[in-house]
C-alpha cells in the first residue's frame, strides 16, 4: 500500500504527505515499531548472546520506525496547519504518546537492557557506546521502568493527558493569533511607522480585499513583523494601545483561553514527578541536565537577578523621567504600550541611532549568503543550493547542501522556511528530520534538518529587509542546525542537539556574537542597492547602543525563567491554592517586571515554550541564560584568536559541534575552554558592571 510518510528517501516528497495519509501511515508505523519492541522484549536470550547491536541499536531502530514519520507529521502541523491535518494529528496523538510512554515501562524490554548491562561486552564499552548504554538505562529509570504495574498504568494515563492538553494549548495560541486583526483607514494614525512596515500593512490589507487605490487601508496582525514596528514607532498612543491589547488576547478569553489548560498541565506534570519519586517536575526534568535540580536553577536565576537589579531599577527610572520630560508630565509608571515607544525614542536621542537605519544593510538573501561564507571560513564548510531543488512544503522554502570544504564530503542538507503564514505557528525553530548513519569504514551518510522563522517578508518585488534582531534569529537557528549537521557521533540517538537542554543553546547563542563584530558583519551586512558595508559611523552607534537597556533585556528573560521555575517547583504542588493566574504571576515576578499603570496579563497563556508540548522548555527556560553564560565565555576565545579564526572554529567544531551528547556537556565545555565557565563574561558583555 502507498505509505508516503513511511518513505525513507533522503529527499522527502512533501507534496505527497497529505492529511489523508496520516492515520493509516502512523498506524502502520506504530504497528511496525511495536513488533520490533515485542521481539526484543520476548527474546531475553538471543542466539549468540546479548550484544550492543542486537539490543541497544535494535531498540534505537525500532523507535525510529515511528519517530521519523511522526516528526514529519508534527512538522507539517507547525508550518501547514489545516482542519484536516489537525483532525488527523489529534486522532493519532494519543496513540503515538501511548506508544512512546509504554516503551520504558515494558518489563521484558527493561530486563533485557539490564541483562545486557551486566555482560562482559557491556563492561568493555567505551566512548559513545558506553554513554548510550548509560543514557538509555537512565532514560528508562527516569521514565518509570522500576515502577509497580499500577503506577505504570497511571503514568501512561498522565502522559496521554499531557499530550492532549499541550496540543490544545498550542492550537489555542495559533487560533487566537490568527483571529485578531486591526484595520486602519486613517493614514495620519500611522505617523512614525517606518515606510517598509507601512507598505507591508497596506499589502496585507490588499491581500484580504481591503482598501482601494483611492481609499487605502492598512491591516495589522499579531505576527511579530507586523505589530512590533507599531509598538516601537507609531506616535499615536491610542493605536499602540489597541495593538498591545491585541497581543493580550493570545491564549486569553473566549474559545481560545488557556488558563485552565495551564493548571491542568501543571497538575499533570506534578503528578508525573511524584509518580517517579521526585518532589516536583523541575527536579524530574533537570536531574540529567547541567543544573541537576530545580533549586539549583532557581538559585542561578536569583543570583543573576541580584546582579542585575540595581541597573534594571536605574533604567526604569531613567525611562520614566525621560517620558515625563518630553511630555511635560509628572514622573511615574508608563503604560505597557508606551514602554517600547519611549525606549526607542530615547535610544535614538541618546545614541543618535535608529535601528531602522540598519534594515537596508540586511536583505535576507545577502544575510544568508554572507552567513554561509562566514561559517565556511570558520568551520571549513561549503554550502550551496543543489542544481535541482527537491520537493518542498511551500514555494518560499529553500533547500541547501552542506559539505566539508576540504574533503568534499556531503555532511547534510537542510530546508529554510523564513516567512510568516497564517497556517504556520509563530516563533523560530530548528528541527532534525534525519540523522545519518556511521558506517563500518568510518564514513557517515548525510544528516537532514530544517530551520523556520517568522521574519519580515518581502514587499512586492523588493527584497525582505530585516531588523538586526531578526538577523540574530537567523544566526541563532543556524547554530542549532550546525550542531545537527556537523555531528559525528557513532550512535544516532546521541547526535547533534540531543543534549542536555541547558547546553543545547550554546551552539546557537554563540553564533549571535558574529552579528556584532565589524569583521564578521562585513561578510553579510551589505546595502541591498549599493553593496556597501555598514558605514563606520553607523556601526559605532550600533555598538554604542548595544547595551542600551541591557539590564531590562536581562530581567525580561530572567522573569520568564523565574515564572517557569516557580510554577513547576512551588505552585504546582498545590495549583488550587491561588487560582488567579495573573495575580500569581504578579506575586512571583515582584521586582522582575517594569511597573506599569495598566496591569499586564500573564504571558503564561501564550508561553508556548512552557506549555505547547509535554516537556518542551517546562522547568527549563532558565537554559537560555545558563547557555548565555557559556556562549559569552566561549566567544572570548574567538575574540582572543581572531573572530574569524579557522583554527578556533575547527576546535569548536571538533570539541562541541561534532560531539553531540557523546560526553558530559561540562566536560565538552572544559575541553574547549580548558577550564570551567566564568559567569562574569556575561555580566561584562552586558555592561552590567559598576
Amino acid at each position: 500500500m502507498d505509505r508516503p510518510f513511511l518513505d525513507d528517501s533522503f529527499h522527502i516528497r512533501w507534496s505527497r504527505l497529505t492529511p489523508d495519509h496520516v492515520v493509516p501511515d502512523i498506524g502502520a508505523a506504530i504497528e511496525a515499531a511495536q513488533s520490533r519492541i515485542d521481539a526484543l522484549a520476548e527474546d531475553p536470550e538471543p542466539e549468540g548472546g546479548l550484544t550492543f547491536d542486537n539490543t541497544l541499536l535494535e531498540l534505537e531502530a525500532a523507535m525510529e520506525c515511528l519517530s521519523r514519520p511522526w516528526g514529519r507529521v508534527g512538522h507539517l502541523d507547525s508550518v501547514c496547519n489545516s482542519e484536516a491535518l489537525r483532525a488527523a494529528y489529534n486522532e493519532m496523538l494519543p496513540k503515538v504518546s501511548e506508544f512512546f510512554s509504554r516503551v520504558p515501562l515494558n518489563l521484558g524490554l527493561w530486563r533485557r537492557l539490564v541483562a545486557y548491562s551486566a555482560t562482559e561486552e557491556a563492561n568493555r564499552l567505551t566512548g559513545a557506546r558506553k554513554r548510550y548504554l548509560e543514557e538509555t538505562l537512565a532514560d528508562f529509570r527516569n521514565s518509570g521502568a522500576d515502577l509497580a504495574d499500577d503506577r505504570k498504568n497511571r503514568l501512561l494515563q498522565v502522559d496521554s493527558a499531557l499530550a492532549r492538553a499541550t496540543q490544545k494549548f498550542s492550537e489555542n495560541v495559533l487560533d487566537s493569533t490568527n483571529t485578531w486583526e486591526l484595520v486602519v483607514d486613517d493614514e495620519s494614525k500611522l505617523d512614525g511607522l517606518p515606510g517598509a512596515a507601512k507598505a507591508a500593512a497596506r499589502e496585507n490589507a490588499e491581500r484580504k480585499g481591503l482598501g482601494t487605490d483611492d481609499a487605502p487601508k492598512w491591516r495589522f496582525t499579531l505576527q511579530a513583523p507586523s505589530f512590533l514596528p507599531v509598538l516601537e514607532h507609531v506616535h499615536d498612543d491610542d493605536l499602540r494601545r489597541q495593538v498591545w491589547e491585541g497581543t493580550c488576547t493570545i491564549g486569553r478569553g473566549g474559545d481560545h483561553d488557556n488558563t485552565e489548560l495551564i493548571w491542568e498541565i501543571l497538575a499533570l506534570r506534578q503528578e508525573k514527578a511524584e509518580i517517579l519519586g521526585k518532589a516536583n517536575f523541575a527536579d524530574h526534568v533537570l536531574e540529567r541536565r547541567m543544573a541537576k535540580t530545580g533549586a539549583t536553577a532557581l538559585g542561578f536565576v536569583d543570583d543573576l537577578f541580584e546582579r542585575t537589579k540595581q541597573f534594571f531599577d536605574r533604567e526604569t527610572a531613567e525611562l520614566e523621567a525621560y517620558k515625563a520630560e518630553k511630555t511635560e508630565s509628572e514622573t511615574g509608571p508608563l503604560e505597557p504600550w508606551q514602554i517600547p515607544y519611549w525606549s526607542e525614542r530615547r535610544r535614538k536621542e541618546q545614541f543618535d541611532f535608529d535601528a531602522e537605519e540598519l534594515r537596508p544593510y540586511f536583505p535576507i538573501d545577502g544575510v544568508i549568503e554572507g552567513m554561509f561564507d562566514l561559517v565556511s571560513t570558520i568551520f571549513g564548510l561549503d554550502i550551496r543550493e543543489p542544481a535541482d531543488k527537491p520537493d518542498v512544503w511551500n514555494e518560499s522554502v529553500e533547500f541547501y547542501e552542506i559539505r566539508d570544504r576540504e574533503s568534499g564530503t556531503h555532511l547534510g542538507s537542510f530546508y529554510a522556511d523564513w516567512f510568516p503564514r497564517e497556517t504556520k505557528r509563530s516563533g523560530a525553530w530548528m528541527h532534525e528530520l534525519h540523522t545519518g548513519e556511521r558506517h563500518a569504514d568510518g564514513s557517515q551518510s548525510p544528516h537532514l534538518g530544517l530551520v523556520c522563522g517568522n521574519l519580515t517578508p518581502p514587499l512586492g518585488d523588493a527584497p525582505a529587509l530585516l531588523r538586526h534582531d531578526e538577523v540574530e534569529t537567523i544566526f541563532h537557528e543556524f547554530g542549532h542546525l550546525l550542531h545537527h549537521l556537523l555531528g559525528e557521533v557513532e550512535v544516532k540517538s546521541l547526535n547533534g542537539v540531543r543534549v542536555a537542554w541547558d547546553f543545547v543553546e550554546l551552539p546557537s547563542q554563540i553564533m549571535q556574537n558574529f552579528c556584532w563584530e565589524r569583521v564578521s558583519l562585513d561578510r553579510f551586512a551589505r546595502h541591498h542597492e549599493t553593496g556597501a558595508p555598514i558605514p563606520e559611523a553607523l556601526f559605532a552607534k550600533m555598538r554604542a547602543a548595544r547595551n542600551y537597556r541591557s539590564a531590562s533585556a536581562m530581567m525580561r528573560q530572567l522573569s520568564f525563567a523565574k515564572l517557569d521555575l516557580e510554577l513547576h517547583v512551588n505552585q504546582a504542588r498545590n495549583p488550587g491554592r491561588e487560582r488567579d493566574l495573573d495575580a500569581l504571576t504578579d506575586r512571583i515576578l515582584e521586582g522582575f517586571s517594569i511597573p506599569t499603570r495598566t496591569k499586564v496579563p500573564t504571558i503564561a497563556r501564550r508561553f508556548g515554550h512552557l506549555f505547547a508540548s509535554p516537556v518542551g522548555y517546562g522547568a527549563g527556560y532558565y537554559s537560555y541564560k545558563w547557555a548565555e553564560v557559556l556562549d559569552a565565555d566561549a566567544f572570548t576565545r574567538f575574540l582572543a584568536t581572531g573572530v574569524l579564526s579557522p583554527e578556533t572554529g575547527a576546535e569548536f567544531r571538533e570539541k562541541i559541534l561534532s560531539k553531540g551528547n557523546s560526553e558530559d556537556p561540562a566536560k565538552l565545555f572544559h575541553d574547549f575552554m580548558g577550564r570551567d565557565p566564568d559567569p562574569e563574561a556575561l555580566i561584562i558583555r552586558s555592561g552590567l558592571t559598576t
